[in-house]
């Protein structure tokens, strides 16, 4: 059995394309793209979903990797992985900015730690926040929707030279930015009534200013802040499911320039 050189290339590039976009989506979405999970790891991975999934994509055209024309192939496949990871990555990021907001609320902004997942300095709020979405996360199959995502993008983000268009990039742009408005939204039960616990002190101030409200008030704000996250916990699961909900509707409307 022989192959032409132009068959052999679109029998390369089955397999070889599809591994591009999977990797680059692994290496920003969440969990997978955490740092305690081993590179090999993620190489293995990768290579096992190309090859359930690429017998059953349809042949790329017979495009050589080396020339013009495939590396605009292969900077395709980049542009879609990493803008479906980023996709990923701000439904995670907008809890994070809601742990930063109730840390300042609560006095405890100073308290930060490393994340594990990207290796910067977060609070520890942040930090709790990060945990409880990872598992939720998981419990949901959020781990395998995220790879059925990935191999449903060949459908209608099919392998060629075409590119997201402006409206695709654009939907993008506004879901980056949502990640401060989901943010607020989370947080503001707790920093609303961590705003009434310092407006209640100032008032305390003005009635008695011999109190020394730094000695009474970080304890009491502390304490009311650890009640309230207690109280927002439950309250997490029916925001991560919209996010992930409003995340997979925007992957499903990206297009390509002439698809």
């Amino acid at each position: 059995m022989t192959f032409s050189y132009p068959e052999f290339l679109q029998l390369a590039g089955l397999y070889f394309y599809p591994f591009v976009r999977i990797s680059a989506m692994f290496m920003i979405i969440p969990i997978y793209a955490f740092r305690s999970v081993p590179i090999r790891f993620k190489l293995i991975l990768t290579v096992f979903i190309t090859l359930a999934v690429a017998p059953s994509l349809s042949l790329p055209p017979p495009v050589d990797p080396f020339t013009w024309k495939g590396i605009l192939f292969i900077s395709q496949q980049i542009l879609i992985g990493l803008a479906m990871g980023l996709i990923f990555l701000v439904v995670f990021q907008a809890f994070v900015m809601a742990g930063h907001m109730i840390a300042m609320a609560m006095g405890l902004a100073f308290a930060s730690m490393v994340d594990p997942g990207s290796g910067s300095q977060a609070p520890i709020v942040s930090q709790y926040f990060s945990i409880i979405v990872t598992l939720l996360f998981l419990a949901l199959n959020g781990h395998l929707l995220v790879i059925q995502v990935v191999v449903d993008s060949f459908e209608y983000l099919p392998i060629g030279v075409s590119f997201l268009t402006r409206d695709s990039l654009r939907l993008i742009f506004e879901f980056g930015s949502y990640i401060f408005l989901a943010g607020v939204l989370i947080a503001l039960p707790a920093v609303t009534a961590l705003l009434l616990v310092n407006i209640a002190f100032g008032v305390v101030t003005r009635a008695a200013p011999a109190l020394n409200i730094f000695a009474v008030g970080f304890p009491i704000t502390l304490l009311a802040g650890l009640v309230l996250l207690s109280l927002i916990t439950p309250l997490m699961l029916p925001h991560l499911q919209e996010l992930i909900a409003h995340a997979l509707d925007i992957v499903t409307r990206l297009s390509l320039t002439g698809a």
